[in-house]
C-alpha cells in the first residue's frame, strides 16, 4: 500500500443521515439530502462521506438495529437515491463510505425471526442462545452497554438470547460459517454498487469467550458511571479469534481494489493498535478515539500522541477522531476557542482524520428537554444519553435552519440564526473558513498529509509543539492550550506563518519568538 491511497490522504467527513439534510418535509434527513449537499462538501475540501446506518430498521436505535442489509430504509429514500448519491458523490471525487452494522441485527430480521421460532430452525445458531442458568436467571452476569443484563428470555423456546446493546437488537454468532459468508455477501452486495469502504459498528465486540465466563469486576466503577462499567467485559467483547473475522472481511473488501475498512473500537492504544491484525491484515483504520477521552491540556494530549505512535505497528497507517454520533461535540467538550485549537490539532497531526459533521461551525452542546429525547440509551439511563450531539445540521437564517420546512426531529442550536454554514461561508475569522484553510493546506502540503511526524520539546507545559516534514519542507504546528499568552523560542531560520487560528496573521515573517496568544495555534513554513 502507498503513501497515494485515497483513504491514507483523505480526510473522512462523517454524515448522521437523519439530521444532515430533509428534502421531503417529515423533519428527518434522507439520501436527496445529503445528495443535495454534496457541492459543499467539496467546497469544504474533505475526501470521503461516511454515512451513519440507511438500512431498513424499526429505528429502536435509528438504524443499528438492521431488519434487511441489503435495503434502504424508506424514511431516508430508496436504493436508486443511494445509487444516486454514490454516482453524485464518485463525480465530484468523493468517495462513500458506508457504515456495516455485523455485530447485532434488528429482532424484526427475518433471520431472527427463523432463529427464535424453534430450538430445531436451521438458523438458531445463526444468534447466541443459551440456556438458563442453574437455578434460573440469566446464563452470566454480561450487560447491556445500554443499561441492564445483556440476556432475554425467549418464552417460546425456553433459552435466552444474547444482545450486547438493546433487547431488540440480538448479536449474530460470528462462530457460524454461515453467519461469515452471509455477512460477505452483504459487502458484496454494497461494492458492487460502488461503495468504497466500510465503518464496522463495534468491531471488537463480533467474537465473544466460547464458554460464557462471568465478566470480572472492575475494581475502578464509580457509581453513576453507566451501568456496563460494573464489569471489565475481558469475555464479552475483544477476543483474539476476531482476527480472522477481521482478515475475512478485509480479503472481501481487497478482492475490489483501493476500498478501506474502518473499524470502530473503544480500547486502550494497546489494545486499539492490535486491530490492524497479524502482518496488517487487520482494520486499515482501526478508529482512534483517545483525543475524545484525553484530558484536554497540552501535556496529556502530546503524550498521547506520543504513546500511539510509538504503539504503532510497522506499516500500521494512524487515524484521529474529535468526535462523532456518540460522544459529546469538541466545541462542547472544551469550549468555541478550545475547539478551534482542536481543529488545527486533527487536521494537521500524523495520518487520517475524521470530521464530524456541523464541528466545522462549532456547534455545541444543545440541550435537549426530557419530552424531546430520542435516544433509547438516555430512556434507559437518564444523563448518557447522545441526542445533543445528533442535532440537526445548520445550514442557514432561514426558519428551521435550512435542515427541513418543518420542525425537525431534535432541536436546534439556540444560536442557529448565527451558527451556520451561510453566515459564516465568507466570514474569514469564522470556524468554517479555519476548516477550510486547514483542509486546503492539506491537500498542498504533502508534510501534512502523508508526511513524518515529531515532537517539539519546548519545554512549556501549556504548548503542545511538532513538525510534519516531507521533501524538505518543513512545518512546525504550536498550540497554546492556556489562558496566557506565550513567547515561543524558534530556531534560526526564516519561518513564515502559513494559518493561525487566530484571523490575519497569515503570510507573517517570524522571527527568532513568535508570540501566541491565548487559545492560539499557529502551523509556520520554514523557507528553503
Amino acid at each position: 500500500m502507498t503513501d497515494t491511497v485515497w483513504w491514507k490522504r483523505g480526510t473522512v467527513y462523517q454524515v448522521y443521515p437523519r439530521s444532515f439534510q430533509d428534502t421531503n418535509g417529515d423533519g428527518v434527513g434522507d439520501l436527496p439530502g445529503i445528495t443535495a449537499r454534496l457541492d459543499y462538501l467539496a467546497w469544504l475540501g474533505v475526501d470521503a462521506v461516511w454515512i451513519s446506518p440507511v438500512y431498513p430498521s424499526p429505528m429502536a436505535d435509528f438504524g443499528y438495529d438492521v431488519a434487511d442489509y441489503c435495503g434502504i430504509d424508506p424514511l431516508f429514500g430508496t436504493l436508486a437515491d443511494f445509487d444516486a448519491l454514490v454516482a453524485e458523490a464518485h463525480r465530484r471525487r468523493l468517495k462513500v463510505i458506508l457504515d456495516f452494522v455485523p455485530n447485532h441485527s434488528s429482532i424484526a430480521h427475518p433471520w431472527f425471526s427463523e432463529s427464535r421460532s424453534s430450538r430445531a430452525s436451521p438458523k438458531r445458531d445463526w444468534y447466541i442462545w443459551r440456556d438458563p442458568a442453574p437455578g434460573g436467571g440469566p446464563p452470566n452476569n454480561w450487560l447491556s452497554n445500554f443499561g441492564g443484563p445483556a440476556w432475554t428470555l425467549d418464552e417460546t423456546t425456553g433459552q435466552y438470547y444474547y444482545h450486547a446493546f438493546l433487547a431488540e437488537q440480538p448479536d449474530l454468532n460470528w462462530r457460524n460459517p454461515a453467519v461469515r459468508a452471509a455477512m460477505h455477501d452483504v459487502l458484496r452486495f454494497w461494492l458492487e454498487r460502488g461503495v468504497d469502504g466500510f465503518r464496522v459498528d463495534v468491531i471488537w465486540h463480533l467474537m465473544k469467550d466460547a464458554g460464557f465466563r462471568d465478566n470480572p469486576a472492575n475494581p475502578d466503577y464509580a457509581p453513576g458511571s453507566p451501568e456496563i462499567n460494573r464489569f471489565t467485559q475481558v469475555y464479552s467483547a475483544d477476543r483474539p479469534e476476531i482476527f480472522d473475522v477481521i482478515a475475512g472481511m478485509r480479503a472481501v473488501l481487497r478482492q475490489y481494489g483501493e476500498r478501506v475498512l474502518i473499524g470502530e473500537i473503544y480500547l486502550p492504544v494497546e489494545r486499539l493498535v492490535a486491530y490492524y491484525g497479524p502482518d496488517l491484515t487487520g482494520a486499515d483504520l482501526p478508529f482512534n478515539f483517545q483525543l475524545i477521552q484525553t484530558p484536554w491540556r497540552a501535556d496529556a494530549v502530546a503524550d498521547l500522541v506520543a504513546q500511539y505512535e510509538a504503539a504503532l505497528p510497522e506499516g500500521g497507517w494512524p487515524n484521529w477522531v474529535l468526535g462523532n454520533h456518540d460522544q459529546p461535540r469538541i466545541a462542547a467538550r472544551v469550549g468555541p476557542a478550545q475547539a478551534r485549537i482542536a481543529a488545527m490539532l486533527l487536521l494537521t497531526l500524523r495520518g487520517t482524520p475524521t470530521l464530524y459533521y456541523g464541528d466545522e461551525i462549532g456547534l455545541g452542546h444543545v440541550p435537549i428537554s426530557p419530552d424531546r429525547a430520542r435516544d433509547p440509551w438516555e430512556h434507559n439511563e437518564p444523563g448518557h444519553g447522545r441526542d445533543p450531539e445528533r442535532t440537526p445540521m445548520q445550514w442557514d437564517d432561514t426558519p428551521q435552519a435550512g435542515f427541513s420546512t418543518v420542525e425537525p426531529w431534535l432541536p436546534l442550536a439556540a444560536d442557529w440564526a448565527a451558527c451556520n454554514v451561510e453566515s459564516q461561508r465568507s466570514d474569514p475569522g469564522s470556524m468554517l473558513t479555519l476548516h477550510r484553510r486547514l483542509l486546503a493546506l492539506r491537500r498542498d502540503h504533502a508534510a501534512l498529509a502523508v508526511g513524518g511526524y515529531r515532537e517539539v520539546p519546548l519545554g512549556i507545559a501549556e504548548v503542545f509543539a511538532y513538525e510534519r516534514f516531507a521533501d524538505g519542507d518543513v512545518l512546525r504546528v504550536l498550540l497554546n492550550f492556556g489562558a496566557a499568552s506565550q513567547d515561543l523560542p524558534l530556531p534560526e531560520g526564516a519561518w513564515t506563518v502559513l494559518l493561525s487560528t487566530r484571523p490575519g496573521r497569515a503570510g507573517e515573517p517570524a522571527g527568532l519568538t513568535l508570540a501566541l496568544e491565548p487559545a492560539e495555534g499557529v502551523i509556520l513554513r520554514r523557507a528553503g
